[in-house]
């Protein structure tokens, strides 16, 4: 499933991250986020593509982290891309919107250990109790 348009959110700090080399930049609104995910990815390779959304607060709010990679999802029954948190982003996660055809795994320890929760296969506001900040490594399939 391919997520809706980006909620607005202008409080906080956006970033973008590639889930291949990890280069991480920052914007003044998640609307520049997004648009900044959008050129790096398709840049970098020509199917590039915003994989994810997460954000630290319920309802789409506070901080976000738009992470992008090389191309979409393949729903194949296997985690196609995967990313370790940083330490910013460590135990922070709320809500998520997952893109590029994408499914979110959310996992409690790094390198996708440990018991996930998902699929969030499509705008989640509130990721629930489970995984509520405690999110430190992230499944794409």
């Amino acid at each position: 499933m391919t997520a809706s348009a980006a909620p607005t959110n202008d409080t906080g700090r956006h970033c973008t991250l590639d889930v291949r080399g990890g280069a991480e930049q920052c914007f003044g609104s998640l609307a520049e986020a997004i648009a900044g995910a959008r050129g790096a990815a398709n840049r970098t390779a020509s199917d590039g593509v915003i994989q994810g959304t997460v954000y630290d607060g319920v309802d789409y709010r506070g901080d976000s982290l738009t992470i992008y990679g090389a191309g979409l999802c393949e729903k194949d029954g296997v985690i196609n891309y995967q990313l370790d948190l940083t330490d910013d982003w460590k135990n922070k996660i709320s809500s998520v919107q997952p893109w590029g055809n994408c499914w979110l795994w959310l996992y409690p320890e790094p390198d996708l250990n440990g018991d996930r929760d998902g699929p969030f296969d499509e705008n989640t506001p509130n990721i629930g109790s489970v995984m509520d900040n405690r999110t430190q490594s992230i499944g794409f399939s």
